[in-house]
């Protein structure tokens, strides 16, 4: 009888521990399921993710994912009725749209003060153009600017490209640091993003290689001749000093006086000199004596002693887009130039951004640039340029340009997005709207990408110059974007 009592005990503790699992298994998926809804990857209605290739069918970002059957999952058995469909199903942007009952929706989003704008939604998958307002008019474009700056660098370069910080010797006991124009070079391993350079470990490979050679004291010289001319754009106000540092090949927590991401205050006046002088500090931490710090051209040929290497350019134009950062999209400014042949310059970067517009099919005439990053209230981009770049990004024939749209914020979830769209008319808008923000004073402007309610996949840019109120043009970016989203324009 105590055999059979144990034997009992134990099958009843198996039948409950099977029903705890499923419970939890059940509200876990659930809670997963929420997630990918509010990150945009999942839609009770239609699909928000954007598919691997949104250009043509047989094509994927990543292999691994890629979709037979022009993107659609391949058939398989019917799943029964009490299973949900495919959350992916529909995501080939084959959605079908009217352009008219689309206009309706637009004009329909009416906020008193919002101004007038250059306007333009675009079919990311055949490339017609439904619905355009002074399309080709030239507007000041904010930091959406940054859409285009980084397209040309990833067209030029490639997202696999990464940037490199060396060491050279030109002789024995004297070293030059060589600025490969890095934007995120770090002085230690950064809480962002571990994954970029440090000028830390730097330091300790280059003391080993000394030490190898019996050296242990050192002067020190650095070289930011990659990039030339002015440092700062003579079109951005003296004001803007706590948003943009001097442009460098060279520098730390992008030429902050203050370290941190996204601080706000004093930079550098020679960040050059201030990252060279960071290297010396971790040299001596690790040994190696430094006998002054000073400006020096590295001579060519000059034997490669250390070096480091940036993040991916895929990942560096992600989080560029993503924070809207402005100092990082004036160092890929300068390298589109310096890829192209040509000096890195503030001149030479626009004139090659623009060269790569033409070359993608996306100028439009009444572009100019003046920088890379929108701080110019001189820079004038059409919303048509902007449809043109985002819809060439998810063409076949530009897989370079990819992270241009998976850096994109994700309405409410994300980046300069995280906070927005919060009111009645904008929530329906949250984790479908992807965008890129440009905001100066009496400048408002969003471009990105939206899947509608019919399974449409758009690309849109909407900029908003000198309207009556700031606030109600924001709000009205936020309201016209959601109503891309849930139209059911058939």
């Amino acid at each position: 009888m105590g055999l059979k009592r144990v034997l009992a005990a134990l099958v009843a503790l198996v039948v409950a521990t099977g029903l705890v699992l499923g419970l939890v298994s059940g509200v876990f998926g659930s809670l997963a399921h929420r997630g990918l809804e509010a990150a945009g990857l999942a839609s009770t209605t239609a699909p928000s993710t954007l598919a691997g290739s949104v250009g043509g069918p047989g094509a994927s970002a990543d292999p691994s994912t890629a979709l037979p059957s022009g993107g659609r999952p391949a058939a398989g058995p019917t799943p029964s009725a009490g299973l949900p469909a495919p959350v992916l199903d529909g995501t080939d942007g084959r959605g079908a749209v009217s352009a008219s009952v689309l206009a309706d929706r637009v004009a329909g989003v009416r906020v008193p003060g919002s101004g007038g704008y250059s306007g333009q939604v675009r079919d990311m998958r055949t490339g017609t153009v439904l619905f355009s307002h002074r399309a080709d008019r030239g507007a000041i474009p904010a930091s959406t600017t940054k859409l285009v700056t980084t397209a040309a660098a990833l067209n030029l370069l490639g997202p696999e490209h990464r940037f490199t910080t060396r060491v050279v010797a030109p002789a024995r006991g004297r070293v030059v640091l060589v600025g490969g124009g890095d934007p995120y070079l770090e002085t230690k391993t950064s809480k962002v993003d571990p994954s970029r350079a440090t000028l830390s470990a730097l330091a300790r490979s280059t003391a080993r290689a000394l030490e190898a050679d019996g050296v242990r004291s050192v002067a020190l010289g650095y070289d930011d001749s990659l990039f030339s001319g002015p440092s700062w754009n003579p079109t951005w106000p003296g004001s803007y000093a706590d948003v943009a540092s001097h442009v460098s090949a060279l520098w730390v927590q992008e030429g902050r006086a203050q370290a941190g991401e996204g601080v706000l205050g004093p930079r550098q006046a020679d960040p050059s000199k201030e990252a060279a002088k960071a290297f010396a500090a971790q040299l001596e931490r690790q040994g190696i004596d430094v006998d002054g710090v000073r400006g020096a051209m590295a001579p060519k040929g000059a034997a490669r002693v250390a070096s480091v290497s940036s993040p991916t350019l895929e990942r560096i134009v992600e989080h560029v887009l993503m924070a809207s950062d402005n100092d990082g999209a004036e160092v890929l400014l300068r390298q589109a130039a310096v890829a192209a042949g040509e000096p890195g310059t503030f001149a030479a970067g626009t004139s090659v951004v623009a060269a790569q517009l033409h070359d993608l099919g996306a100028w439009t005439a009444g572009t100019r640039l003046v920088d890379g990053s929108g701080l110019s209230r001189s820079t004038r981009i059409p919303a048509a340029t902007l449809t043109k770049v985002l819809r060439a990004a998810g063409q076949d024939g530009h897989p370079r340009l990819r992270p241009l749209l998976t850096g994109l914020p994700v309405a409410g979830v994300e980046g300069s997005l995280a906070t927005k769209f919060g009111d009645d008319e904008s929530l329906a808008g949250r984790g479908v709207v992807r965008g890129k923000t440009g905001t100066l004073s009496k400048v408002h402007g969003l471009a990105g990408t939206v899947t509608t309610r019919d399974g449409a996949l758009l690309a849109y840019a909407f900029l908003v110059n000198d309207p009556k109120n700031d606030y109600n043009a924001a709000v009205w970016l936020q309201r016209v974007t959601t109503a891309l989203s849930t139209c059911g324009c058939r």
